[in-house]
């Protein structure tokens, strides 16, 4: 049989015991119960430049501080080529840009960066820092995207002393060349060289922490100004139909079809069929936010649902004609065959009736013809008479021939 655990003082207690076994690592521990590193922002993209005090009062250890406080901030950051870049500059008497916004695009290789900074030990030319980003860093050739892009160009600067230059002219000119200032001040840092340096409001621009050793706790700070709350979230927004994030508030849009109404919220369907809005050859019709095409009678829609081509009013079926039907361009008219005549309703046909009385021009055709008849009728006896008297002539003239 084993030993039991014991002490110097005799038989370990039961209490002891279960101390050691909640101490002991457990097989299986999910990493949920473990604290997380925060999440990385993901909808402000930036060109962010860190401006870093490395004067003589600023003791080694304390130096240290300040870049596992940059070291966190990266890893709150949505660092890349199309995301966030970010640039160090460390400085005192001297500038030294340890790194520009092209360099490096992820976080490994950032934080290994940092890691080998070293303090510069000299005096506190902030002035000359600022200017420095300006002229050196935030250019293009440098790594700072176009300003069609429309990426924020920010600076936030650590210090725990005075400037020993004048540092409100150039401060001014980088906050009107459209660089948003964040200045921290640790310690004995001047409040008053801070609120010249930052860009308005100055109570979101301004950050003040006692001591080195607690500058971490600004990360969450700075992390809930770098990344927007997506407005458009369900419940955070009021737009009707289509909601537009934008950098931390949010616009409405309407779908295809319907239009802004004057709230900015709600959308309302336009007429589709209004002029200019549809390609119809003929007739728009409207539908709830969208339209269709048709043709004026005497017209069919082509197989492209928009033009429109003309249609034979008189084919089979199209027309109530009995007998027959005549085309008039767009319209037709009824007929009837030889002996048949058109009805009062224009569309039906009766037999012809005809009558035994003459009208006065036909009278007069025909007492023309009976005179043409007459005439001839003449003409013909007169010529018989001739006829007969030549024959009997000739009859008298053989008898004598004959005779002889």
């Amino acid at each position: 049989m084993g030993r039991a655990l014991s002490t110097p003082g005799g038989r370990c207690p039961a209490l002891l015991l279960l101390l050691l076994l909640l101490l002991l690592p457990l097989p299986g521990l999910t990493r949920s119960l473990l604290p997380q590193p925060e999440a990385a922002c993901k909808n402000r993209p930036l060109d962010l430049v860190f401006i870093i005090d490395s004067s003589r009062s600023v003791r080694p250890e304390e130096f240290e501080e300040v870049k596992v406080f940059l070291s966190k901030m990266i890893d709150t950051l949505d660092v890349g080529e199309r995301t966030t870049r970010v640039a160090v500059m460390n400085y005192a008497s001297t500038v030294k840009v340890e790194f520009p916004l092209r360099t490096y695009f992820d976080k490994a290789s950032m934080k290994e960066a940092v890691s080998h900074i070293e303090p510069l030990s000299a005096g506190t030319m902030t002035g000359l820092a600022i200017q420095t980003a300006m002229d050196e860093v935030f250019t293009e050739e440098m790594g700072t995207r176009p300003a069609t892009f429309n990426i924020p160009k920010v600076v936030i600067i650590v210090t725990d002393g005075r400037p020993q230059d004048q540092v409100q002219d150039v401060a001014a000119s980088a906050r009107t060349s459209g660089i948003e200032i964040y200045a921290v001040g640790v310690g004995r840092a001047d409040m008053q060289s801070l609120r010249v340096m930052a860009s308005e409001p100055l109570d979101e621009h301004v950050f003040y922490v006692e001591t080195y050793g607690v500058i971490e706790k600004l990360t969450s700070k700075f992390r809930e100004t770098f990344c927007a709350v997506d407005m458009c979230e369900p419940g955070r927004h009021e737009c009707d139909q289509i909601c537009v994030s934008n950098n931390g508030s949010y616009v409405c849009e309407c779908y295809e079809g319907y239009i802004l109404n004057p709230d900015k919220k709600t959308c309302s369907a336009m007429d589709m069929c209004a002029r200019g809005r549809h390609d119809c050859a003929q007739v728009c019709v409207s539908n709830d936010g969208s339209y269709s095409c048709d043709c004026f009678e005497g017209y069919t829609l082509n197989p492209d649902k928009k033009t429109c081509s003309a249609v034979d009013m008189c084919a089979p079926g199209r027309h109530d004609c009995e007998q027959v039907c005549v085309r008039d361009d767009l319209f037709y008219t009824c007929d009837c065959y030889q002996g048949y005549t058109l009805n009062p309703d224009k569309k039906t046909c009766s037999r012809a009736i005809t009558s035994s009385l003459l009208t006065n021009e036909e009278s007069c055709k025909c007492e023309a013809i009976a005179a043409l008849q007459d005439s001839v009728t003449s003409r013909l006896e007169a010529l018989s008479m001739k006829l007969d008297e030549v024959s009997e002539k000739l009859e008298a003239y053989q008898g004598k021939q004959q005779v002889v």
